[in-house]
């Protein structure tokens, strides 16, 4: 399921896709007229059929080569999954809880070196279970989950922070939530947090207030990353034998937060 309005970006990523699913069914649908991405992903899920359901933004590359056995396996564990999110939600940014609640590994452009930054945030297994709220780029789901916990669409009508009411919400729900650090994606977006996107974290602590804290004084503790010259040497140094060793050493150094 994928929400673009450029067409040069979704022939890119349903490529990509198409590549990693090989000879595999796979039904993409696009959505080229979207309202907001709540409204989007809502209309987009009713018109699919299948029982294992990838919502993306049209920006991404997966660069994991076993990506649709991989997330076969997850989802046979987990009911929702994504790369980034936080096992501790505390407003209206996932990370915001700091260490050792945040969890993420995800890679885009540097503007400064012109090569390709990767970030892996978090220590513990790769695969991170009891996770609370995901960060939208990229989330994959059984069809259950999508079926039950309904985007937003009435109150996060823009493209901000439907993902993580949507996340928190399957968590409450009791769906089993993970963020799995051995699929590697290629982002080319770092964000934008301007006064738009203030607007809509501010109607998500309204929504939600009740089950977040009133203060939190966030730590930031120990993580990892590396500057690649190419999508390749990425795929390369994030082997998962690899990055479980880094993860190991990460906890270690921040087991006394």
């Amino acid at each position: 399921m994928i929400c673009s309005i450029d067409d040069a970006k979704f022939a890119r990523v349903t490529a990509n896709y198409r590549l990693l699913y090989g000879g595999r069914e796979l039904e993409i649908v696009g959505i080229h007229d979207a309202r907001s991405l709540a409204e989007g992903y809502n209309r987009g899920i009713a018109r699919s059929h299948g029982e294992l359901v990838i919502l993306s933004h049209d920006d991404i590359e997966i660069l994991t080569p076993d990506f649709a056995a991989r997330l076969d396996r997850h989802l046979k564990e987990f009911d929702l999954i994504g790369i980034a999110g936080t096992t501790r939600l505390v407003n209206g940014k996932w990370e915001a809880a700091g260490d050792p609640y945040a969890f993420a590994l995800i890679s885009r452009p540097d503007a400064d070196s012109g090569e390709y930054v990767t970030v892996l945030q978090g220590g513990g297994p790769l695969v991170v279970p009891g996770i609370q709220a995901l960060d939208g780029v990229f989330m994959a789901m059984r069809r259950r989950v999508a079926t039950s916990v309904p985007f937003d669409e009435a109150l996060f009508d823009h493209f901000h922070l439907y993902d993580l009411d949507f996340s928190f919400r399957a968590y409450r729900a009791g769906f089993a939530v993970a963020v799995c650090r051995d699929i590697v994606i290629i982002h080319q977006s770092a964000g934008k947090f301007d006064s738009v996107w203030e607007e809509y974290r501010r109607r998500f602590v309204a929504k939600h207030r009740a089950h977040l804290p009133d203060r939190w004084d966030p730590k930031e503790g120990a993580r990892a990353g590396f500057y690649a010259a190419t999508p390749d040497a990425i795929r390369e140094r994030c082997d998962p034998a690899h990055l479980a060793e880094i993860v190991e050493r990460i906890a270690q150094a921040n087991a006394a937060l």
